[in-house]
């Protein structure tokens, strides 16, 4: 069965995107720690990270940095935590959150957003990755 991740990139969740290549998405957190929490997925869906080729985990450190330095120009903050858990959601992800404390990197906290907030959040990222 298709993880959540699967059907985001395929169209069949909706999302707020951030950046996409043809082997990686970021896109927003629903459920985000802090203001502009970002996932990035690789499109391939594979449960551990470990378990993607060199190749592969370099090249979604290379996206995620992307995303990050994005992050950096959108959000003020002290700078952008990095998570790879992969208990919720058996489909490879990393976490990149704004922090200012280390409870910014708990997953304890989660912040509310509108639509409109998010849709307009994920646009100022979008414009910032390069």
């Amino acid at each position: 069965m298709a993880s959540i991740f699967t059907k985001i990139i395929t169209g069949e969740i909706p999302s707020y995107k951030i950046a996409e290549n043809e082997d990686f998405i970021a896109f927003l957190d629903i459920n985000p720690n802090a203001k502009g929490h970002a996932l990035v997925v690789p499109k391939k869906e594979e449960n551990k990270i470990f378990d993607l080729s060199k190749d592969e985990y370099s090249n979604l450190m290379s996206f995620s940095y992307r995303v990050a330095k994005a992050l950096e120009k959108t959000i003020s903050c002290e700078r952008i935590g990095m998570s790879v858990i992969g208990l919720e959601v058996p489909h490879v992800h990393v976490h990149l959150i704004p922090i200012n404390t280390m409870v910014d990197m708990q997953f304890t906290q989660k912040v509310k957003l509108t639509n409109d907030e998010f849709i307009s959040l994920a646009q100022q990222i979008g414009k910032n990755f390069e």
